[in-house]
């Protein structure tokens, strides 16, 4: 009898632990899908039957006269923002109460060393990483980088080349990710990987590995959400966190801990680390007079090793998915097509037919066509911020509680016809000066917006639209066989979503 006790006892904790948030949006009025025990309103996402993205867009739709949303990740509250208004205040006006991304522990004792990246940090670790390394993409950096692309966009001719006089499908996902994983190759760690050329290259298994959701890294996931402290005691360093360790390192003894040559993304670090103390204001910690206090950080190898990840994982599955999904677009829209390669024959024709930095700088169409091609589907599907101390919703009655996180349904945004016309159709002309309006630029996030878009953006474009450029000069792409109109997204996918089964196309050399 004692044992069946003390057993009821612990299941009533355990129930009672497990819904003592639920009430959390009822109390508040703000509407939302009535949470289950353990999932919340995310169990299609936990048993990988949805994307990350696909729940935040169906929570968008299903309350369309609302401008904010309830959602419970398993036991703990988030808030979908429908108001482009809101979107506004929460990502630039009011940032400081959303400075943190959420996307890692806050116990810095329980944080990953890989995770230690600009992408993942937050706090103050966020904030000197950026601080410090916001130099490295000016645009004379990326001006003097420029060769390396178009190095490897000319070995992306030839690789497309070789598989259309087979008459073979190529698919366009592994064709990008093979050329992006080139480029950060060359410019980030002075490497020549040439995947492009090299099937089993080990650079791009590697670049491969890192999006590749298995089962142990399904359970890693979970007991991060659920169980930060088991999970830190384990400490299950995963074979890619090893990879980057080793190969970091590698680059740094052949470099004798010195900046080469070559001005890449090591060289960055290196001379970061020669710095010395990355020193700033914090905005985590206050003294009594309410004065920031001195943060500090130092520029040790491990953090040179989460950079280095982060730097190859957001360079290598960001621009492969948009310039691959582009193609795809073009593919099925003949007459789009037709206007990019008269615009990029009349460009180059000026710049004695040789791809240049100036020459990309003036493909004005092709332009519209990435963003219009990353307005239909961003790599990153929604942004998320977590609340840093009790905020009031403007233009609610709605108080927010530090902990709480934000989420910016991008995909649905992009895709709504209150502010995109005929979403559905992929048409560049919507990013022309005369009709992308202001409200469209404030929903419009691909590369993020405020003090936390994106360091590469500029870097992310120059090389995408230089890839394109490449394939669009020298090949017609159109539909093959098995291609699908619309393809499925890989419902594993998670801060960056992915295409499901690639994307099949026909490469038909231009004459």
């Amino acid at each position: 009898m004692i044992t069946i006790a003390i057993v009821l006892v612990v299941l009533v904790a355990l129930y009672l632990y497990n819904v003592r948030t639920f009430d959390y949006w009822e109390k508040r009025g703000v509407k939302h899908d009535k949470p289950v025990l353990i999932f919340g309103n995310n169990a299609d996402n936990y048993l990988m039957r949805k994307s990350v993205t696909e729940k935040a867009v169906e929570m968008y739709w299903k309350y369309p006269s609302e401008r904010i949303v309830g959602f419970f990740r398993s036991t703990r509250p988030e808030l979908v923002i429908r108001d482009p208004e809101i979107v506004k205040h929460l990502l630039v006006s009011d940032f400081y109460h959303f400075y943190p991304r959420g996307l890692i522990n806050t116990n810095k004792k329980y944080i990953e060393p890989i995770m230690r990246n600009l992408f993942f940090a937050d706090g103050d670790l966020w904030r000197l990483l950026r601080q410090r390394m916001t130099p490295a993409f000016t645009s004379g950096k990326l001006k003097a980088m420029f060769p390396l692309i178009v190095e490897r966009a000319e070995r992306l001719q030839e690789r497309a080349l070789a598989a259309a006089a087979g008459t073979r499908t190529i698919d366009a996902r592994d064709l990008m990710a093979r050329y992006t994983t080139d480029f950060i190759g060359a410019c980030g760690f002075g490497i020549d990987a040439d995947s492009l050329n090299e099937e089993e290259s080990a650079f791009r298994k590697l670049g491969a590995s890192i999006f590749k959701i298995d089962a142990m890294r399904f359970i890693s996931a979970i007991l991060k959400q659920f169980m930060p402290r088991l999970f830190y005691l384990l400490k299950p360093m995963g074979q890619i966190e090893k990879d980057i360790k080793e190969l970091v390192g590698a680059i740094l003894r052949e470099r004798k801990y010195e900046p080469s040559s070559r001005h890449d993304f090591i060289d960055l670090l290196i001379e970061s680390k020669q710095k010395g103390l990355m020193t700033g204001e914090s905005i985590e910690h206050m003294k009594p007079d309410g004065t920031p206090e001195v943060a500090s950080l130092e520029m040790d190898e491990e953090l040179m090793a989460a950079q280095v990840f982060i730097f190859f994982a957001a360079g290598f599955e960001t621009s492969s998915s948009a310039t691959s999904f582009t193609l795809h677009q073009l593919a099925y829209n003949p007459d789009v097509q037709k206007k990019v390669q008269e615009e990029i024959d009349r460009v180059l024709a000026e710049h004695n037919n040789k791809l240049s930095y100036d020459a990309v700088k003036e493909m004005t169409y092709l332009d519209w066509t990435f963003k219009e091609g990353m307005r239909m589907f961003p790599s990153l599907g929604f942004l998320i911020r977590e609340c840093s101390r009790k905020y009031s919703i403007p233009g609610t009655d709605v108080t927010i509680d530090e902990g709480v996180r934000i989420v910016v349904p991008l995909q649905a945004l992009h895709m709504d016809p209150q502010y995109f016309e005929n979403p559905e159709e992929f048409r560049p002309e919507r990013f022309s000066p005369e009709e992308f309006n202001s409200v469209q630029k404030s929903i419009y996030l691909p590369f993020g917006v405020g003090p936390r878009a994106c360091i590469g953006e500029r870097l992310g474009l120059m090389q995408s639209l230089a890839g394109l450029a490449a394939v669009l000069s020298k090949f017609t792409v159109s539909p093959a066989p098995e291609t699908l109109r619309r393809p499925k997204v890989e419902p594993k996918s998670g801060v960056v979503q992915s295409i499901k089964g690639g994307l099949p196309l026909m490469f038909k050399e231009r004459k």
